[in-house]
């Protein structure tokens, strides 16, 4: 039996940060019940579309039954109530008060179903002077010093290729929390209402920065923490035709390592003595060869050197596929079948 079998989740939220956290919670065998308005949320209109269906909204809403309902219609609303009564965990997305304007707030279901543990997803969580502001993932690492600390050449500034806020800082944290108040709860037989703020999880991610600055007093300019560019052995370089090596030889063994592999010279190897002069050196070392002549080098040195991989490529890889990573699958509407969005759920507790 998987370890959240016989759960009932609701989940009231759209998009990304909470679908995403109730996937997980399914995976891991509880059932889902998406509430949805009429006309669907704004993910089923995201493409690419399969058949008809937005292959996005498939993945993050595998394996959940779609109720739909018009939250502000009090028939509808009351059509909840045997749900709600019986439900063990529910994940909003709103902005805060609107689940409260709409007598679906965590008192008010505390009142009928006190086991209830109630999850609010939002920006900027349900107080503060910021708490009714507008956003997305961009914002809210804009927000919190994250972006600054590395947001390329201000001419042309680069966007991470990750949703750090949305998933880092909204479905992991609900995952978390939910399973610590699901804990919390064998104990006590009391719920809990959950407050996640994907701001707030945007200054766990600055961890080293924040140490820089306040235990030296001086926090790091864009680009010159090491991790974000600042150290020659931990950067990316262009090859010769075009791809990318990415350098993560933080370690000095393994700097060593890459330095003697490359050919670097020896006055270039202590990198703490010019580390523009190391980062110009490497780089045309980089640059003189093909990505597909660095690689069995890089291979033989071990030194945490890789080439930069296309997703279409990755996702060949059979380290992936060995592991199990797209063994799941969803079939769309007229029966095709794409694989399942991969999960952090170790496959003992997944579903099939």
């Amino acid at each position: 039996m998987q370890p959240l079998a016989g759960l009932l989740v609701l989940d009231f939220s759209t998009l990304l940060p909470g679908p995403l956290a109730a996937l997980m919670l399914a995976e891991a065998g509880a059932e889902v019940i998406k509430i949805e308005r009429p006309g669907g949320e704004d993910m089923r209109r995201f493409p690419p579309m399969v058949d008809g269906e937005s292959a996005a909204f498939a993945m993050l809403n595998r394996g959940k039954t779609i109720v739909t309902l018009d939250l502000k219609s009090e028939t509808d609303r009351a059509q909840l109530q045997p749900l709600l009564a019986r439900a063990d965990i529910l994940i909003e997305q709103f902005r805060p008060g609107v689940m409260k304007r709409l007598g679906l707030g965590y008192d008010d279901l505390r009142a009928i179903n006190p086991k209830l543990i109630y999850c609010s997803i939002s920006g900027y969580g349900q107080s503060g002077p910021r708490a009714d502001e507008a956003g997305h993932d961009v914002n809210y690492i804009g927000a919190t010093g994250l972006l600054d600390l590395q947001p390329g050449p201000i001419e042309r500034p680069v966007l991470p290729p990750l949703l750090a806020a949305d998933i880092g800082g909204g479905s992991f944290p609900a995952m978390i929390n939910i399973l610590l108040a699901l804990r919390a709860c064998d104990r006590s037989g009391q719920g809990a209402f959950i407050d996640i703020a994907m701001t707030d999880t945007m200054l766990t991610f600055a961890w080293y920065a924040l140490a820089l600055g306040q235990a030296g007093g001086k926090f790091p300019k864009p680009g010159e923490m090491s991790l974000v560019g600042g150290a020659p052995r931990y950067r990316l370089y262009p090859t010769k035709d075009g791809k990318v090596v990415a350098c993560g030889a933080l370690e000095q063994k393994f700097w060593l390592a890459f330095a003697a592999a490359i050919g670097l010279g020896d006055k270039f190897v202590d990198d703490r003595r010019d580390p523009a002069a190391t980062w110009e050196a490497v780089a045309k070392l980089i640059a003189a060869r093909t990505a597909d002549e660095w690689r069995p080098v890089f291979a033989k040195a071990d030194c945490c050197v890789t080439i930069v991989t296309p997703l279409e490529e990755a996702i060949r890889d059979p380290h992936f596929a060995g592991r199990g990573l797209f063994a799941h699958q969803i079939e769309t509407a007229s029966g095709k079948k794409i694989p399942a969005l991969p999960v952090p759920i170790d496959p003992q507790f997944r579903a099939k």
